[in-house]
């Protein structure tokens, strides 16, 4: 497993590098906790989310459970109140469906601009000085 530092070659949304997403649980299609968009990450899961009850209720509703655990895959569910990289066709559809949650900004993958607007983008971010 790679240990995720600043990338100046990964950059967010906004240009500058890409932050961590969560650590804890460990997430990013890589588990580095970052949300790193590459050719094999097909999901693109590019866009760091804040995960509230509602927003994982939505997700559960609309076929993406992401808060029930699967210990045969590592993984714990994700929890309200935890950051997650969610696949960007699910934010986008989210989005669409006006669910869309609250997001990091400055650890949302700059891929993720080809399915939502910046604007759209900065109206959800809740780490905007």
């Amino acid at each position: 497993m790679q240990k995720h530092i600043l990338d100046p070659k990964r950059l967010n949304v906004l240009g500058g590098p890409l932050e961590p997403c969560s650590l804890d649980p460990l997430t990013g299609f890589f588990r580095d906790g970052s949300c790193t968009v590459t050719p094999q990450n097909k999901g693109m899961h590019a866009i760091c989310i804040y995960a509230s009850q509602e927003f994982l209720d939505y997700s559960k509703r609309t076929g993406n459970d992401l808060s029930t655990p699967m210990p045969q895959h590592g993984f714990t569910g994700v929890k309200a109140g935890e950051s997650w990289c969610l696949s960007g066709v699910r934010f986008a559809q989210s989005v669409k469906d006006g669910n869309a949650p609250q997001i990091f900004i400055h650890s949302t993958h700059e891929a993720i601009l080809q399915l939502v607007d910046l604007e759209t983008l900065k109206s959800l971010a809740i780490d905007l000085d």
